[in-house]
């Protein structure tokens, strides 16, 4: 359980440094952020240990070959707590949340692509778990925002630090990456534990990662910088946005219409209240996560920002209750989830 928690400047601006590189050594961000290299790390430690930062290792779905849903339940009262506990147990979920009013609950699922499955299975037992009354999955088709970390807690660093980080990332990527190791395509056992292992802790030790996969720390340095120089593998702080001040968290489904899409789909990406949005399939085609102060915040969101915008319809909107789980271990291509069989 997360315990009580006040992020001052620094906090702030280390979470930033992390989310620009999250297996950045704790040395180098120290020299951006322009102090002792022993304050950096009692700060992380103290953050990581108090369960308010994780820093997950993730697999972009559309450049493995992988779907990703966002799929709504409606189900008796008394089976949500334990649906979304089921769900959180397996890999191939993220972003579960139970929603206010008691009997329903959202979630991002990852599925093998469509041609080889499209999530049939796993859809088809949800919809016979027992306490579920009905379900609806819409495919991302493309994320439009919040993709590399919402700007709530992206806006610690001056322009020159960030530039600074990410130059020392780039060049190391590129130092280490092995051209001879191809990207997703031929992934191994070995690759799918290598991510399953920065899924749960994207700082995971390189000794460690090496003990997991049976590789050489030198080979798994490469591979790591090889993933992350084609796109495939990406990290993400895992924090909650109440600490930065935006508490209420709502989902909101617009109906866009497709000559809106474009010109809607930017805006969002560049309103600071939103945490996700993405384009979906089904009725209501832009999906988005928003980050409020309180309800009265996400109020004048509703009637100004999104009011200002031409092309959307109808709109609903949902509050988050609770989140039993957010970024986290999400299915690798090549691999089952462990807990394929569970509900």
């Amino acid at each position: 359980m997360t315990r009580s928690v006040t992020l001052d400047a620094l906090d702030r601006r280390l979470i930033h440094a992390l989310q620009l590189d999250g297996r950045a050594p704790l040395s180098r961000i120290a020299a951006v952020l322009g102090v002792p290299e022993r304050t950096v790390a009692r700060r992380y430690h103290r953050l990581r240990s108090a369960f308010v930062v994780r820093v997950v290792g993730l697999v972009d779905g559309t450049r493995a070959g992988l779907l990703d849903w966002f799929v709504r339940i409606d189900c008796a009262p008394d089976a949500v707590d334990a649906l979304a506990s089921a769900l959180a147990a397996r890999d191939d979920t993220s972003w579960i949340a139970p929603l206010a009013g008691g009997s329903r609950l959202v979630c991002m699922v990852r599925t093998p692509a469509v041609a080889a499955d499209g999530g049939r299975a796993l859809f088809d037992h949800l919809a016979r778990t027992p306490g579920v009354r009905d379900l609806e999955a819409n495919c991302v088709l493309r994320p439009v925002a919040g993709v590399g970390g919402w700007a709530g807690r992206t806006s610690a660093l001056e322009a020159a630090e960030q530039a600074l980080l990410r130059s020392w990332a780039v060049r190391e990527e590129v130092d280490d990456a092995d051209p001879a190791m191809d990207d997703a395509a031929e992934w191994t056992e070995a690759d799918a534990r290598l991510i399953g292992e920065l899924a749960r802790d994207g700082r995971a030790e390189v000794r460690d990662l090496a003990a997991v996969t049976g590789w050489s720390a030198s080979t798994v340095r490469r591979r790591i910088a090889r993933l992350r120089v084609t796109g495939v593998l990406h990290f993400e702080v895992d924090v909650d946005p109440a600490l930065f001040g935006s508490p209420v968290e709502a989902l909101l489904w617009l109906e866009v219409a497709p000559g809106a899409l474009r010109t809607v789909t930017g805006t969002l990406s560049r309103h600071p209240q939103v945490a996700f949005a993405a384009v979906t399939t089904g009725s209501a085609s832009v999906f988005a996560m928003v980050q409020c102060r309180d309800t009265g915040g996400l109020y004048d969101y509703l009637a100004h920002e999104l009011g200002a915008l031409p092309g959307i319809g109808r709109t609903e909107t949902a509050l988050v209750q609770r989140r039993a789980k957010r970024a986290g271990a999400l299915l690798a291509p090549a691999s089952r989830p462990r807990n394929a069989r569970r509900a």
